[in-house]
Order: structure tokens, then C-alpha cells, then sequence
């Protein structure tokens, strides 16, 4: 899809088409029909792009929800885009360091220059937040697409978007710069940081030139490449680790010369759950299991906040090199799920199998940790075939295998839906 083809879409046949197009079956065994009937009423370029766009936008559901029928995208951009939960919850700490009454600084009610915005996802939720910006994006068509999602959402008079690269721009005259280097090639995912694009010591430079910045990131960044003064926070939403971010300035909550460590859960319906690392917690106690078991969040484990949860749970480790945690405490958390303990046994199929046939087992949860064996082969040998639903915890205690059968129902509920 180039521009001229893109830009069609936006005017009034282009947006006719599109409502055509999205009525119409765009599923891979109907497309080739649909759009052999739609080419001969409309130009081939714009029968295209528009079914590029339906497609796209049905993939965007995921990620946006209701507002993916609205917007725009490209392939690319899609996949890198942020989240619409994470883009939100990203927009308020922006709008609250921008707007704080409080806050007699420049940067109150500046703008956020935003690096690499993509197809304007953020530029959007920030937009709604009430923050002014500008994005700039490498790739013409890209930032074509990120206008024209402002306007989508009648946010031309709070952002603009132009294209051009970021290395070339400069941070001065803004209150905040937001960056999303590429982490993406031709070949997948790019996990070392200095092979973002720009290259993520080049990204900070521009982040950190500003008064406050943030640095979109991925979640396996490793934790010695976050910059003293900065504040790194995973995030969750779902149950599923999404992103990273590295805060800056006047955005980080880290002490100068230190860093500070975030996990962040978020789920639908419920504010967001936040904790932060607390360096005056010592490594957990280890003891044996005792009477339930905890699966912290996985933006907890990234963000090495196992211990602070612990805490708050009045929990240990089994093993110190495996991340569950054991207590006699049932307390509701949003960073952990909690399961009852049944059984501790150790390891073997044969033994595993009679044990869950004891308990009428039918639908069986297998999870693991530390575990070497295969899952699915393990899932196959249990042959189990009763009424009741269990939850098999597969780890370990030093170099013993384990295996813990746990209750798939009450504990977890209110762990997972009971607010703290």
C-alpha cells in the first residue's frame, strides 16, 4: 500500500468503499471473491488498500478494542504499536506531570515530542489525556497514518505528525520526548538494545536532553541497560507482561544517580495495581510449601519484585532460584495468583497419575517452572478421564523435581478478582 493509495481511503469514495469492505467476507477463503467483485466497481489500488485496512483493523481488535474500526494502520505499525490499555495508562502519568497545578516548571502544559510514533497510537491516548505533541516518524506512509488517526478521533488541534528522522531532531523547546525505537527487522524481534533502530544509547540521549522523558522498550531489556536517574517499569495487562519503559526526569521516580524498579498489572474493569522495589527488603526467607502456592504476575518477575510481594503475603520460597511463592496467608493480590496445595510429591509420571486419579481428575492445568520435562508428552501419559478440574504445578526444590497438585477454582477467583 503506498500513499497515493492510502490517502484515497480517506476521501469520501474511499470511506464508502471502506463501509462497503467491512460489510463484505474478508476471511482467506472468501477474499480472493471479494475482491474480484469489488475491483470491478472500484479502482484495483483502492479495492486494495481498503482491504488491507478491514483486515488490519479486525487483527487491531486485540490490542484496541472498538476503537480499531476507526483507525488506521500498516502492518508493521500494527505490530509494534502499544496497546491501547498500556497507551492510556502511559497518557495519564504524562497528563499528570504536563497539568500538576502544582507544577510551576516550563514544562507544565508543553508538548511531548514523540520519536518514532508509528501509527499514532500513543499520540492519540496522550491526545485524550489532554497533552499537546508532535510525532515524527522515518517512513512517510507511516505518519500519513498517524494524522489520519488524529483526525479520526478529532485530535488534529492536539497533535501533528510529520515524517522525518529522529536521530535529527531535537528535544528543546518540548516539556517531554517519547521514543519507540524500532525493535523489529526483516529477520523478527531485535533483543539487544543497541540494535533498536535508533539504537537505544542514542534514544536515551535524545529522551534526556528534555525535562522528562520516556523510552518505550521490551520487556526482556536486560536491567543493567537502565540509566542511573531512570525508573524502569514492566507492564501487564491481561495477565500477559506487554512492554517495558524506561521514565526520565521529571517522569522517573528514581532518586538521582540511582534507578528504581516498577511492575505494573493492569486489568479491565480495575484501576491500575502498581508496586515499586523496596531496597529494604533483604532476599525472601526459603522454607518448605506450606498451604498455598502464589504465580506472581510476570511483570513482577521481570521487574524483580518476587521478594515484595512475598512480603506482602507473609510468604517464602520453596526453592530461592524459582519464582513461587509459598504462605499460609490467603490474601487477595493483583500481582500473584493463588492456588490451594493438595499434594507435594516428587516427580514421576507413574506417580503423578495415580495421585490425580485419587482425586477423580479430569481436566487438568499443568504449569511449570524450573521444570525440564515435556508438557505435552506428560499431559498425554496422565490419561486422565474423571469429573474434576486440577491445577499441576511442575518445579522444583534444589535439584529435585516436584510435582504439586493445587485447586483450580475458589483461591484462585479470589486472588485474581477480589481488589487489595
Amino acid at each position: 500500500m503506498d500513499i497515493a493509495a492510502f490517502e484515497g481511503l480517506l476521501t469520501p469514495g474511499g470511506q464508502a468503499l471502506l463501509g462497503e469492505v467491512g460489510a463484505a467476507d474478508v476471511s482467506e477463503q472468501a477474499l480472493l471473491a471479494t475482491a474480484s467483485r469489488l475491483r470491478a466497481h472500484h479502482p484495483p489500488d483502492l479495492v486494495g488498500a481498503a482491504l488491507t485496512q478491514v483486515r488490519l483493523r479486525l487483527r487491531a481488535r486485540a490490542k484496541f478494542g472498538a476503537d480499531a474500526d476507526r483507525m488506521y494502520f500498516t502492518p508493521a505499525g500494527l505490530e509494534q504499536a502499544t496497546r491501547g490499555s498500556v497507551a492510556r495508562h502511559r497518557a495519564r502519568r504524562f497528563a499528570a506531570h504536563l497539568g500538576d497545578a502544582e507544577d510551576r516548571s516550563p514544562t507544565r502544559g508543553g508538548t511531548v515530542l514523540d520519536l518514532g510514533c508509528g501509527i499514532g497510537g500513543d499520540l492519540v491516548a496522550r491526545g485524550r489525556a489532554g497533552c499537546r505533541g508532535i510525532g515524527v516518524d522515518l517512513d512517510p506512509l507511516t505518519a500519513a497514518v498517524a494524522r489520519a488517526n488524529l483526525a479520526a478521533f478529532g485530535l488534529e488541534g492536539a497533535a501533528s505528525v510529520r515524517a522525518g528522522d529522529a536521530v535529527d531532531e531535537s528535544p528543546e523547546g518540548h516539556a517531554a520526548v517519547f521514543a519507540d525505537p524500532g525493535r523489529r527487522t526483516s529477520r523478527g524481534r531485535v533483543f539487544d538494545p543497541e540494535a533498536y533502530l535508533p539504537p537505544l544509547t542514542t534514544v536515551l540521549g535524545l529522551a534526556g536532553a528534555a525535562p522528562a522523558g520516556c523510552v518505550k522498550v521490551a520487556p526482556g531489556i536486560p536491567h543493567d541497560a537502565v540509566p542511573p536517574g531512570a525508573e524502569a517499569e514492566w507492564i501487564s495487562d491481561g495477565g500477559e507482561v506487554k512492554e517495558a519503559a524506561l521514565w526520565l526526569g521529571g517522569l522517573s521516580g528514581a532518586r538521582r544517580g540511582t534507578t528504581l524498579r516498577r511492575a505494573t498489572v493492569l486489568r479491565q474493569g480495575t484501576e491500575p495495581a502498581t508496586m515499586v522495589a523496596d531496597p529494604r527488603l533483604g532476599p525472601p526467607p526459603v522454607t518448605p510449601w506450606r498451604r498455598y502456592l502464589y504465580e506472581p504476575d510476570g511483570a513482577v518477575i521481570r521487574a524483580h519484585l518476587v521478594g515484595e510481594v512475598a512480603a506482602t503475603l507473609q510468604g517464602a520460597l520453596a526453592d530461592p532460584r524459582i519464582a513461587y511463592i509459598t504462605s499460609d496467608t490467603l490474601r487477595a493480590t493483583p500481582f500473584a495468583r493463588a492456588y490451594e496445595i493438595h499434594d507435594v510429591l516428587p516427580f514421576s509420571v507413574k506417580r503423578l497419575r495415580a495421585a490425580l486419579r485419587g482425586r477423580d481428575a479430569g481436566t487438568v492445568t499443568i504449569k511449570k517452572r524450573g521444570f525440564a520435562g515435556d508438557i505435552e508428552r506428560i499431559r498425554r501419559d496422565l490419561r486422565t478421564t474423571g469429573s474434576r478440574e486440577w491445577v499441576v504445578v511442575l518445579t522444583r526444590v534444589g535439584d529435585a523435581p516436584v510435582a504439586l497438585i493445587c485447586d483450580a477454582h475458589r483461591h484462585q477467583v479470589m486472588a485474581e478478582d477480589t481488589p487489595p
